[in-house]
This record gives C-alpha cells, structure tokens and sequence, in this order.
C-alpha cells in the first residue's frame, strides 16, 4: 500500500463517504448498494423502515469533507481492509410527520467525526471497495 495507492484510496472514499451519507440522508440505498456489505445494506434499510415507520423525515446537506486520514490496513487472506478516520460538515435535521424539528438544526453546519472500514478482495477486477462497519 504505497503512497500512490493510498492517495487513490482516498480519494475514492472521499467520494464514496459523501455518496453513502447523502442516500442514506435521502432515503435511497439503492444507488449506493453496490458499496455496501450486506450487513451494513440491512442495517441501513432497517433504519430507514424504522424512520419512516415513524414518520419521520431526514433532511441533509453535505458540505464537504475535513479531512480523510487512513488509521490503519492490513491485507488477509487476499482481502484488503482499511479503516479511514473521517471529519465531514454537514447540515442535518429530523423532523416529525408535522415538520417539527426533533433533532438537528437546518441552519447549523455541525462537524461530524466517523470512522468506517472498507474491504477489497485484490483478487476482484471490480474497483469498487466495500463499506463493512461505520
């Protein structure tokens, strides 16, 4: 994992990072399915049903990303993991079924600190890593 790869890493779990917060925020897993594990799939969908079984609407707004530091990696059995250190901006906000707001505020930028591993098989053609724990 040179300093090369690790630039290239990054930069694609930058995009990843802000597509993944952004369709979950959003209500729509299937554009990001294929970066997810399937564990993390179903626990996202699970609370998405519980969310909207509450009537309960997310609102966000990415606003970019601090910085994306690699913690650690290892290489196992021809799998890949890494785990990144996030710090991201984002304006976020849920409200009830009446529009009142139940946490969040819509006019504050927050700072939002996250940790998420990422496994690749090298062995895989496909370029996509896989989310596998936030």
């Amino acid at each position: 994992f040179d300093e090369t790869a690790k630039k290239d890493f990054l930069h694609g779990a930058k995009i990843a990072y802000e597509k993944i917060v952004t369709a979950f925020a959003n209500g729509n897993l299937m554009d990001i399915k294929i970066l997810l594990d399937k564990k993390v799939f179903d626990q996202f969908n699970e609370a998405l049903k519980e969310r909207k079984k509450k009537g309960l609407i997310s609102e966000a707004t990415f606003i970019g990303i601090n910085s994306a530091d690699i913690k650690e990696y290892k290489l196992l059995n021809n799998i890949f993991e890494v785990t990144v250190d996030f710090i991201s901006e984002i304006i976020s906000c849920v409200r009830d079924k009446d529009k009142k707001i139940i946490s969040g505020d819509p006019d504050k930028i927050k700072k939002v600190h996250d940790t998420w591993r990422f496994i690749k098989d090298v062995r895989s053609s496909n370029p996509n890593w896989l989310l596998i724990d936030t």
